[in-house]
């Protein structure tokens, strides 16, 4: 006979149907046998520890870390940097370096200050006398060096005029000097002119700096949508207010915690807006479904008679050890990143790890602490037709609508497919494929998000940059050591003066190693334009300059054609990891050869799926044909790897259990799908809402990560995981646990 939550004794259709159908069994001695079945026995005492008298510390201990993070977030929103754009190795990279040396008055980046006036021309006095001013202001500080006002160009505005400016610093420090350099920019020009003259500075680091000062006003936004409709999800797919509390208060201290060592990481390490972003969206999504995972568990072993601690261990034991080797998975998919040059990806691999394993931490120990302690309050708020009493009128309802047969009629679906699995499956593999078609036309690119900075001066700088001609100023450097002679480039600097796309060409040398050349164009940095121009002046160089000589080029486009160049080249290693790593750890947990094969290839297509979809909904479809950020890869692949390794492992554990139990394999998938297919839908419905918050951002690139990551996981947990996976587990049968030189037998499966 069931029980309640409380261990009472209730008839069969009175009491459970508070409870949600994906966790519902009899509760006669099969069902009993599956919840004390399996799982690990170290994790069986954390769980019961946690639940026991040690709990309070355990609640005191995590209270103690989220009230440390809300102290420490402010100097972190201080510290907060920008992603780096440098690649360590690159051409750009290497250009900077030498020009950094040879000519250290130019600083390590070039930058520019752009002015601008209402009603004064470049030539009037006032204007120049805010030139200068600005100039002499900038001079005096140690972190600002040569500054090189650049001659008018063909169709620049009257109003206009600009000076190259030199900064000194590392990356980060560049960054962390731009307000002050700004500020004191302003202040000279505004007290020169009366205000009539305005100025800003423009560059790839400041426009990439104003869309992280923008990130945070989105996060907020963001999850102040995302967090209640989260909840209103567990609400709805729990029953009850008081058991959707549980993953909502471990979420929010995975969430805390995860800040907070961020934060303490910032004193350390620059930390950027993406890490912040990544961090908060993993630890939201994460653990919620890792908590979920546990509490159904528990709910269960209660239903079979268990007293909440034992409850807790049994439901950490089993659930506990899936979701451990979920988190494995995120955190291996996200060591995947380290092996690419671009010190972005290798932030965001931190962050995975650190969002992984903390969520995980709390999952397993404030998870089991708060189901023991709120046992009695889990069915709190219970929704009126899950309420005690209204259980025999829908049982009967559901016997009326699945034509007294007593079975929902997903179960009978469900059993269906498994009587014809060959044509769902090839319905399903069709329907990924076609998705996955518009991936061949895919382009890739990395720009400044131009509507974030829409109404921003930095916005309206660029704007005008390009209307006047000077775009992008790429500075190319032409080291010629062991002579003093300067290199010969008045070919080349004749050429480049005859291309319409270039509005300047100044040569300058320092007597020793080194000659450099400041060119201004008339492309957008990160437009296809600017890229084509970057190839044709290296084919240039090579044609005009001496035969021999090393040309090496840096500036914004320069910059982030590498930055892309290593995201794209790095993606193949990425997914070489990945999918050794994936295989690895799934055959090291099946003892199964088919089903990691199963599963990588499942992966890759959902992946591409996913891919084809965003290239009809942001390229084909979307604003101007936007590209597809070309960072973007990386990421939403580790990403979406790592969770579908999570649905695939709570699936096919499962489906093992009672393969393991009864050696049916067809009744195995069957009860695999009876006791998963809302867990996981629910799990992914919440995973997916946190994700698709990133699409009500700002940002281009964030929406766009958001909507692949969002449209993967829906793609996984339903055509995926609910159709083709069973298909193919019920037409391999017992091959599904074949391993060559491993003798197959029941007690094999995991």
């Amino acid at each position: 006979m069931p029980v309640d939550l409380r261990g009472r004794r209730l008839r069969r259709g009175a009491g459970t149907s508070a409870l949600p159908d994906a966790v519902l069994q009899p509760a006669g001695p099969g069902a009993r046998q599956d919840v004390l079945a399996g799982g690990s026995g170290v994790l069986d005492r954390l769980g019961r520890a946690a639940a026991g008298p040690a709990g309070r510390l355990v609640v005191a201990v995590w209270l103690l870390l989220a009230a440390g993070a809300v102290m420490a977030l402010p100097g972190l929103t201080q510290r907060l940097a920008p992603p780096s754009l440098e690649v360590p190795g690159s051409p750009s990279a290497a250009a900077a370096a030498l020009i950094a040396r040879g000519f250290p008055e130019l600083g390590g980046e070039q930058m520019m200050l752009a002015f601008s006036s209402a009603a004064l021309d470049a030539d009037e006095p006032r204007y120049e006398q805010a030139i200068a001013a600005t100039v002499g202001a900038l001079a005096a500080r140690p972190d600002v060096g040569a500054m090189l006002p650049l001659p008018e160009t063909a169709g620049r505005h009257p109003r206009h005029a600009y000076v190259l400016v030199g900064v000194h610093g590392d990356e980060l420090a560049r960054q962390r000097n731009l307000p002050a350099q700004l500020a004191s920019a302003r202040q000279a020009a505004r007290e020169a002119s009366a205000g009539a003259v305005t100025v800003t500075i423009l560059g790839v680091s400041r426009a990439f700096a104003q869309l992280a000062h923008a990130d945070l006003a989105d996060l907020r936004s963001m999850e102040a949508m995302t967090v209640p409709v989260a909840a209103v999800l567990l609400v709805l797919g729990l029953g009850a207010v008081g058991a959707a509390a549980v993953p909502l208060v471990v979420g929010g201290a995975a969430i805390l915690t995860g800040v907070g060592a961020l934060a303490a990481a910032s004193a350390l390490a620059p930390v950027d807006s993406t890490m912040l972003t990544y961090t908060v969206t993993m630890s939201l999504g994460l653990g919620l479904d890792y908590t979920l995972l546990i509490l159904l568990r528990y709910r269960q072993a209660r239903r079979a008679g268990l007293p909440p601690p034992v409850a807790a261990g049994r439901a950490t034991a089993t659930a506990g050890s899936t979701v451990t080797w979920c988190g494995a998975a995120i955190v291996v998919t996200s060591c995947a990143l380290l092996v690419v040059g671009v010190p972005w990806a290798h932030s965001l691999a931190l962050a995975g790890m650190l969002a992984a394993l903390v969520t995980l931490a709390a999952a397993l120990t404030l998870g089991p602490a708060l189901l023991s302690r709120l046992d009695r309050r889990l069915e709190w708020g219970t929704l009126p037709w899950r309420r005690p009493g209204r259980g025999s009128a829908r049982s009967a309802w559901l016997r009326r609508s699945c034509g007294g047969a007593g079975r929902p009629a997903w179960v009978r679906g469900a059993e269906h497919m498994m009587r014809r699995p060959g044509r769902y499956a090839v319905a399903a593999a069709a329907v990924l494929v076609l998705a996955a078609v518009p991936v061949l036309h895919l382009r890739m690119g990395l720009h400044y998000d131009r509507p974030a900075l829409a109404g921003t001066d930095i916005g309206a700088g660029l704007a005008e940059l390009e209307r006047d001609g000077v775009a992008g100023v790429t500075t190319v450097a032409l080291p010629h050591p062991g002579r003093a002679a300067p290199v010969d480039t008045f070919a080349f600097q004749q050429a480049l003066r005859a291309d319409p796309r270039v509005s300047m060409a100044t040569v300058m040398d320092n007597g020793r190693d080194l000659t450099v050349m400041l060119i201004a164009d008339r492309c957008a940095p990160d437009g296809d334009a600017a890229a084509g121009f970057q190839r044709d002046l290296h084919a240039l160089g090579a044609r005009l300059l001496p035969a021999g000589q090393p040309m090496l080029a840096v500036g914004p486009a320069a910059r982030l054609g590498d930055l892309a160049a290593g995201a794209v080249g790095g993606l193949w290693r990425v997914l070489g990891v990945v999918l050794l790593a994936s295989f690895v750890l799934l055959l090291l947990t099946f003892r199964s050869l088919l089903i990691p094969v199963k599963a990588v290839a499942m992966n890759l297509l959902c992946v591409c799926a996913a891919f084809g979809l965003l290239t009809v909904a942001f390229q084909d479809l979307g604003r101007e044909g936007a590209d597809v950020n070309a960072l973007l890869p990386l990421v939403v692949f580790t990403i979406v790897f790592g969770l579908s390794l999570d649905y695939e492992v709570f699936l096919v554990h499962r489906i093992a259990e009672h393969y393991r139990r009864t050696g049916d394999n067809t009744a195995a998938v069957l009860h695999g799908l009876r006791h998963t297919a809302r867990p996981i839908t629910l799990a992914a419905a919440i995973m997916a809402v946190t994700f698709g918050g990133l699409m009500l951002t700002r940002r281009l690139d964030f929406q766009q990560g958001g909507f692949a990551v969002a449209a993967a996981i829906i793609l996984d947990a339903t055509i995926i995981r609910m159709v083709l996976v069973p298909c193919l587990m019920r037409l391999l049968g017992h091959r599904n646990w074949w391993l060559p030189g491993f003798r197959s037998r029941r007690g094999s499966a995991p």
